[in-house]
């Protein structure tokens, strides 16, 4: 049997091994975490300026917390060098501060949605560590400052890291090296001393990975610049990664004495192209119906095997809450989410949280239970 799931009050079907509600159906998200951690989701500038009314509610209703999905990334805040477009932005953090929200921005420096005259000359040859050094710092800078006191939080630098613990020979690693994620850090406290500083990377449960980013940690505290986060990325799929080696990387980095985040957190139940790994948005396959298989609609046990997994990804976040500051969905329902299109576009897939009416999947009110109460098994 094929259909589409949903909570749907009273009625709604529970995980199996789980008793009675303990808590109202009606109690939303951040009531239930608001003693725990920030519970937040990434907003796009359609439901920030109003045209999806739907999901704005759901994230108004349910979460705390809010980072932009992308018009805080540098193609969209400086298109051209000097010439700043806030209007978008602007429009995320007064929405933001409107419904009292965490707002973390994201991202200052990225390899991926960069502008591409910020690391080349007008002839397409890289420019030199000292001009990469000033253009980057001026436009932390210049970031940074106009929402001092407003956003809580920013990831500095975004996806420095490949799998295998090597460092990405993106073009800022080309011209400046490992130097170019100290002198991020160093630029964004000097704009804002009081802003949270944070790393964000994806496939973070790989040992490699665990290892470098720890080491990144300890020696930015070592040349004593602030580092208050690890963001750990959670694009994760039905099998992988192992929640123990999940585990293994949040209790690596909680022992540098930094917290942890969970952000970008989306559950894919699609198959993956052969060969893909990580969570690359340059990653690209041709579509077809094998790699499409949920079009109409999620099977029954698919979805009862979804809300299981996810469930078990809280649980762990529950049982770690001391060192985790913030836990963040990467879309708010599943008609929006990056993973209809990524890494094969035109898909149909079931992510998030909350469907596409905007109800909220059985999971839901299994997560607030479990924060309201006993988090082991």
């Amino acid at each position: 049997m094929i259909k589409s799931f949903f909570y749907s009050g009273v009625t709604a079907l529970l995980l199996s091994g789980c008793g009675q509600l303990s808590q109202p159906d009606n109690m939303r998200l951040k009531d239930a975490f608001k003693d725990r951690f920030h519970i937040g989701t990434a907003l796009s500038v359609n439901q920030i300026a109003g045209r999806d009314t739907l999901s704005e509610r759901v994230a108004r209703e349910h979460f705390s917390a809010i980072v932009p999905e992308n018009c805080m990334k540098s193609m969209y805040l400086q298109p051209n060098e000097g010439a700043f477009f806030f209007d978008e932005a602007d429009r995320f953090v007064a929405w933001g501060e409107t419904h009292q929200m965490w707002i973390t921005g994201h991202c200052l420096v990225w390899h991926s949605q960069a502008p591409l005259w910020l690391c080349v000359d007008e002839n397409g040859s890289n420019v030199s560590p000292e001009i990469l050094t000033e253009r980057l710092k001026n436009h932390i800078t210049t970031v940074v400052t106009r929402y001092k006191g407003r956003i809580k939080g920013w990831d500095v630098v975004n996806e420095a890291i490949l799998d295998d613990g090597s460092w990405r020979r993106s073009k800022f690693y080309e011209i400046l090296g490992e130097e170019f994620i100290p002198l991020a850090f160093r630029f964004a406290h000097e704009a804002d001393p009081d802003v949270e500083l944070y790393y964000n990377d994806y496939s973070m449960a790989l040992e490699g990975k665990r290892n470098t980013v720890v080491q990144l940690v300890k020696t930015l505290q070592e040349r004593g610049l602030r580092i208050d986060a690890v963001g750990m990325q959670g694009h994760i799929g039905m099998d992988y990664p192992a929640i123990e080696e999940f585990e293994k990387s949040l209790l690596a980095f909680a022992a540098t004495g930094v917290k942890v985040m969970i952000t970008e957190l989306d559950l894919t139940v699609l198959p993956s192209p052969p060969q893909n790994t990580g969570a690359a948005v340059e990653s690209n396959f041709t579509f077809s119906q094998e790699l499409d298989p949920y079009a109409g609609g999620l099977p029954d046990d698919v979805a009862a095997a979804w809300n299981n997994r996810m469930t078990d990804f809280f649980r762990l976040f529950l049982r770690h809450q001391d060192k985790i500051s913030r836990v963040t969905l990467w879309g708010v329902c599943d008609d929006d989410s990056w993973r209809n299109d990524w890494p094969v576009r035109g898909r149909t897939d079931y992510a998030l949280l909350f469907d596409r009416q905007g109800q909220a999947k059985p999971a839901v009110q299994e997560i607030i239970r479990m924060a309201g109460g006993n988090t082991e098994k």
